[in-house]
């Protein structure tokens, strides 16, 4: 780290939005406590880049998040630019040029002085052929490079941004970037964290995975969701961030929700597959010795990051036409709705294949239904009472608009000719369906780039070293001896939990409330356990893969199951494809534990 730095300094970094689509209110909560000196905003996910790629095909002019001009920034920039806060966002989608040229006339308009700078260099569009002919496969699925392309950019990383605001930039516009760069930017360029500190840059890179989502670290999405008071009001959060590495979550004096240590654990475990290493572009981190500590209500300590060299590639996503999708949505009414639901998706897709044939098209590449309210996303855990009333979620694909269009009107026939107790639809889409492409790209083909006072200019590069197994030694735990005597316990009552998805698979964080429940949980929950829990997200009746990580500085252990959400965020025909309520589902898996370590009592929340 740079010698002569303020010790003592703390950069206040506000955390706006977790998607392009966040909630209004955000902005003016942060601005009206005035002691901010960063605003961060996260637009982009593996789903928003596929829709950013098809608005700038209809118009090469567009591909940015337009909620930037008109909701989150534009109407407050003076407030903004009264207070000196700097602006970090990667709204500029596949556009970041187009974003900052709209924002700089925005500020003209206003009469006021504030400098624009956007970073480029990720996208790889028009570069197909070549990453085709290296031999490139999705890095989960093995597919081949696929044709149709939208979008595909590599996930750059932090310097850049810190070079613009080197550079004097009031606001930096990105495009893909690592998610957590817009908060480690900041705090490269405040502190001076060299490319080498890869402990500090670990920090902010965890500073960053905590803010970037949100109201997800003040109480949103929590577990012991009861506890969480006043969710119209849910104050966003701000990091007090340090040189050391070591930030404070907390949020706005006067609003609603929760920082605790279950919530902070939480999202720091947060869509991760491995937390002992934690791959971005800029650093490998360690986040399995983080230490917690409530220093007072709303206010989180957080210690204990850990980095090693980077690698030599980037993250990379495509996004990619994948032909037609048909949705619709009908409600079933009655005694034994659910058995009716059932044998009506399958009669209408049926009906709709007759009609493909008379018109010689091909068959539908995907049929699926689901049944909401019929618990079927518990598998066999669902609660067998059954359900009176349920929405059948009728889902097929098919290579053209044609095909997914007559499913979409024959799907009618239902309400009159077959399940008694059909009504009328709540929804019918037919839409473009999106596949995503998930693969490492060597950084020497993506260059960063920096453009302010139009001037752009090329970045050095930290190439990093090739990526091998060498990870962190896992923790040991000693796994206790479970007899007949002992209590039976529902995970709730024992842990916080929360999931994510993640390209085709989703994880599941289970955080012990209280270190001595540990041993217990690891003993109960074993990768074999929980992927039967899932078995009904596996193929052809298998039970997933599933992976286990362990987490000794959170008191958690961190489950991965593979391939079990069939096409990821984009494409997948599940009731939950972003795997929000995947934990949700395992908060009754029962836990042996004797009675002399858990007393009985439930935890506040219900599963």
């Amino acid at each position: 780290m740079a010698e002569g730095l303020e010790t003592d300094k703390v950069v206040r970094i506000g955390g706006a939005t977790a998607s392009f689509s966040d909630t209004a209110l955000s902005v003016p909560q942060l601005l009206a406590q005035g002691k901010l000196d960063y605003l961060i905003f996260d637009y982009l996910a593996e789903g928003s880049m596929g829709i950013f790629g098809r608005m700038q095909a209809a118009d090469p002019a567009a591909g940015y998040g337009t909620d930037f001009l008109t909701v989150h920034v534009g109407p407050h920039l003076s407030e903004i630019a009264a207070q000196g806060i700097k602006v970090v966002a990667n709204a500029g989608g596949v556009n970041p040029a187009g974003l900052a040229a709209s924002l700089e006339g925005l500020i003209a308009e206003k009469g006021l002085e504030l400098t624009v700078a956007y970073v480029a260099g990720d996208d790889l569009r028009g570069r197909e052929a070549e990453l085709r002919a290296a031999g490139h496969r999705d890095m989960f699925t093995g597919a081949d490079f696929p044709d149709g392309v939208l979008s595909s950019n590599a996930y750059l990383g932090a310097f850049p941004i810190a070079a613009a605001l080197g550079a004097g930039a009031d606001i930096v516009i990105t495009g893909r970037v690592v998610d957590s760069a817009v908060v480690l930017g900041p705090l490269i360029h405040e502190f001076g964290w060299q490319a080498e500190d890869w402990d500090l840059l670990a920090a902010g890179t965890l500073a960053g995975h905590v803010l970037e989502c949100g109201a997800q670290v003040t109480g949103g999405t929590f577990t012991d969701w009861r506890d969480v008071p006043d969710w119209a009001n849910i104050g966003y959060p701000v990091g007090e961030c340090r040189a050391d590495g070591t930030f404070i979550v907390t949020k706005p004096d006067g609003t609603g929700g929760l920082v605790s240590i279950g919530t902070v654990a939480e999202q720091i475990l947060y869509e991760v597959s491995d937390p002992a290493d934690y791959i971005v572009a800029d650093v490998r981190c360690d986040f399995s010795n983080i230490t917690l500590k409530q220093v007072a209500p709303n206010r989180v300590l957080v210690s204990g990051a850990r980095g090693r060299p980077a690698t030599d590639t980037y993250k990379a996503c495509v996004t990619f036409d994948a032909g037609w999708r048909a949705v619709a949505y009908q409600p079933i009414i009655g005694e034994d709705a659910a058995e009716k639901a059932a044998r009506q998706a399958e009669a209408l897709f049926s009906r709709a294949r007759t009609l493909l044939r008379a018109r010689n098209l091909p068959d539908f590449s995907r049929t699926d239904t689901v049944l909401i309210g019929g618990e079927a996303s518990f598998g066999a855990h669902a609660n067998p009472a059954g359900s009176r009333e349920v929405i059948s979620k009728l889902v097929v694909d098919h290579p053209n608009q044609e095909g997914a269009g007559i499913f979409a009107r024959e799907q009618w026939a239902g309400i009159s000719g077959m399940a008694v107790g059909t009504s009328i639809n709540l929804a019918t889409s037919v839409m473009p369906l999106t596949g995503i492409f998930l693969f490492l790209v060597d950084k020497r083909l993506a260059v960063p780039t920096m453009t302010i006072n139009g001037v752009t200019q090329e970045l050095p590069a930290h190439p990093g070293l090739p990526i091998n197994g060498e990870r962190p030694a896992p923790a040991e735990f000693s796994r206790p001896m479970l007899t007949e005597s002992d209590r039976t316990a529902s995970l709730v009552d024992l842990a916080w939990a929360r999931s994510g998805d993640k390209g085709h698979l989703f994880n599941v964080a289970v955080i012990a409330r209280k270190p001595e429940y540990l041993p217990y949980l690891q003993a109960c929950l074993t990768p074999e356990a929980i992927g039967e829990w899932y078995r009904h997200f596996g193929h052809d009746g298998r039970a997933p893969q599933v992976d286990c990580h362990e987490v000794p500085g959170l008191h958690a252990l961190n489950f991965v199951v593979h391939d079990a959400l069939q096409g990821g965020i984009n494409a997948s025909t599940r009731l939950d494809p972003a795997a929000k309520g995947m934990a949700q589902m395992l908060l009754r898996f029962p836990i042996r534990i004797p009675g002399a370590i858990w007393s009985g009592s439930s935890a506040p929340a219900e599963a």
